[in-house]
C-alpha cells in the first residue's frame, strides 16, 4: 500500500495523550512512528503544517438510503461526502428499503463499501423484525455478518417488554441499542417544535415531553437490565438532565447530539422551511443552551450528524403533510463544530476531537478514535482556522436539503486518510 508521511502539523489524539507538533509516518495502513522529526523515506509526504493531524472522524449515526432510497442518496455519494467532512468511519442506519434485519443485508453493506474503498462501514441493525415492534431479530447473526449495534431508528423501540428483551440481549453480546427517543401517542401528526414558532405557522407541535418519556423510559429499563443504552439525538433540556443523572447514578448510558441541535433553533424553521423540518426537531433557545451545556459538561459523548438526505423533489412537498424530516450534515459538522464550540471558548479542540473521533469508536467497539503506533492509519488532517463558505449545491452528496447553505465557517478538512490511503483531498 506504500508509504505516506505526514510532517508538522499538530498532532491531537487525547487517548494516547498526544497533543503537540510530530511528524506521522504510515507504512502500508499502519502507523510505524510518531515523532518529532522523521526523515522522509521513498514515499509520499503530506505538509500539514498550521493544520491538526487527529484520528480519524467517526460518525455513529447515518443514513445513505441504500437500498431503496437510491433518488436521495447511494452508498457511494453518501461515503464520498463522509470523507469530504473528515469521517473515515460511519455507522448507517437500519431504516433502509427493505429494512435492514437480516445478515445478507448487512454484508452487502460492508462488501460494497469495502469495494469503493473510502470511508468504513459499520451498519446498525434492526432492532425488531421490519423495525415493526413485534419480534426482535436474530442479533447474533447479525453482529456475525458485521452490525455493530441495534435501532429501530425513525422510530422508537415499541413496547417496554421488547425493550427489555431486547437489551437482555445485547448486554449478553456486548453491544448497544441505539433508540430513537419519541413517544408517538405525544407526537403524532407534529412537525415541528412546540412552541411560538408551530403557532406562528399555524402547524402542530412536537412537545419536549415527547422526548423526555420515552428517554426516562428507557433509561429505567436499561438500569434495571445493566445494558449499553445509546440514546440518539438529544434534543431537550429535559432529556440532557435525565441522562446526566443516570450517569451519576452509573447507569450504562451514552448519548450523542448532532450539530444542528446545538447550532439552530426552532426559530430557523421560520427561514429555512423543510431544510430544516427535522426529527426531533429544532428546539427552543432554552433547550439549546442545555443541550451545549451537556456537551461542554461530559453528559453528551458524542457529535452525530444523523445525514438524512432527500432529493429536492420529496423535500419541496408541503411543510405540514408529506415532505419528509431531515436534513444533510457530513460536511458540515466538523466545520459547526469549530466554528459554535471550540472557536467560542465552550470546550477545548481535544475535547472535540473525543466527541467526534474517541468516543464514538468507542460506542461501537471498534479499535478506532487514536494515534498509536501499530494502529490503523485512519486519520483526518484539519485547517481550524481556514474560513470558508459552504454551498450546498457544490456537495458530494445526492442531496441538497441543508439550512446552512451560504453560511460561513472557521475549520475545514484538508485530507482524510483510510487504511494509509489519501481519499480525499481539499483542492481550495
Amino acid at each position: 500500500m506504500g508509504t505516506l508521511l505526514l510532517k508538522n502539523g499538530r498532532v491531537v489524539s487525547p487517548e494516547d495523550q498526544l497533543d503537540g507538533e510530530f511528524d506521522v509516518l504510515i507504512e502500508d495502513g499502519i502507523i510505524r512512528e510518531i515523532a518529532p522529526q522523521i526523515s522522509a523515506p521513498a514515499g509520499e509526504t503530506l505538509d500539514a503544517r498550521g493544520q491538526v493531524v487527529s484520528p480519524g472522524l467517526v460518525d455513529i449515526h447515518v443514513h445513505l438510503r441504500e437500498p431503496g432510497g437510491e433518488i436521495s442518496e447511494t452508498l457511494e455519494s453518501g461515503l464520498a461526502a463522509a470523507v469530504a467532512g473528515g469521517f473515515t468511519a460511519v455507522c448507517p442506519m437500519p431504516n433502509t428499503k427493505p429494512i435492514i434485519d437480516r445478515p445478507e443485508l448487512v454484508r452487502a453493506s460492508v462488501e460494497k463499501a469495502q469495494r469503493l474503498g473510502l470511508a468504513r462501514v459499520f451498519p446498525i441493525a434492526a432492532v425488531s423484525m421490519g423495525s415493526q415492534g413485534e419480534s426482535l431479530t436474530d442479533f447474533a447473526a447479525l453482529i456475525a455478518a458485521g452490525a455493530v449495534a441495534f435501532s429501530d431508528d425513525g422510530r422508537p423501540v415499541k413496547s417496554a417488554g421488547l425493550l427489555r428483551r431486547a437489551l437482555e440481549k445485547t448486554r449478553e453480546l456486548n453491544v448497544q441499542l441505539n433508540d430513537h427517543c419519541e413517544d408517538p401517542s405525544l407526537s403524532a401528526r407534529g412537525v415541528v417544535n412546540d412552541g411560538p414558532v408551530a403557532k406562528q405557522l399555524g402547524v402542530t407541535g412536537i412537545p419536549d415531553c415527547s422526548e423526555d418519556v420515552c428517554v426516562a423510559r428507557d433509561l429505567i429499563i436499561a438500569e434495571a437490565t445493566g445494558a449499553r443504552l445509546h440514546v440518539c439525538h438529544l434534543s431537550t433540556a429535559g432529556s440532557v438532565e435525565l441522562v446526566r443523572a443516570a450517569k451519576r447514578r452509573g447507569v450504562r448510558v451514552t448519548c450523542e447530539v448532532t450539530p444542528h441541535h446545538f447550532a439552530l433553533s426552532d426559530a430557523a424553521v421560520a427561514e429555512h422551511g423543510t431544510n430544516a423540518k427535522v426529527n426531533p426537531p429544532l428546539r427552543s433557545a432554552q433547550d439549546v443552551e442545555a443541550v451545549l451545556a451537556g456537551i461542554a459538561d461530559g453528559t453528551v459523548d458524542a457529535i452525530a450528524t444523523d445525514h438524512a438526505p432527500h432529493a429536492p423533489e420529496l423535500k419541496a412537498k408541503p411543510f405540514a403533510g408529506d415532505s419528509p424530516f431531515g436534513l444533510i450534515g457530513l460536511e458540515t459538522a466538523l466545520g459547526l463544530a469549530l466554528t459554535r464550540l471550540v472557536h467560542t471558548g465552550k470546550i477545548s479542540l481535544a475535547h472535540l476531537v473525543v466527541l467526534m473521533s474517541t468516543n464514538p469508536a468507542r460506542v461501537i467497539n471498534q479499535p478506532l478514535g487514536r494515534l498509536k503506533v501499530g494502529g490503523a492509519a485512519d486519520i483526518t488532517v484539519f485547517d481550524p482556522n481556514l474560513e470558508w463558505t459552504y454551498h450546498a449545491a457544490q456537495g458530494r452528496s445526492k442531496s441538497r436539503n441543508s439550512p446552512f447553505d451560504g453560511w460561513g465557517l472557521k475549520g475545514a478538512v484538508t485530507a482524510t486518510i483510510v487504511a494509509g490511503k489519501i481519499v480525499y483531498r481539499r483542492s481550495a
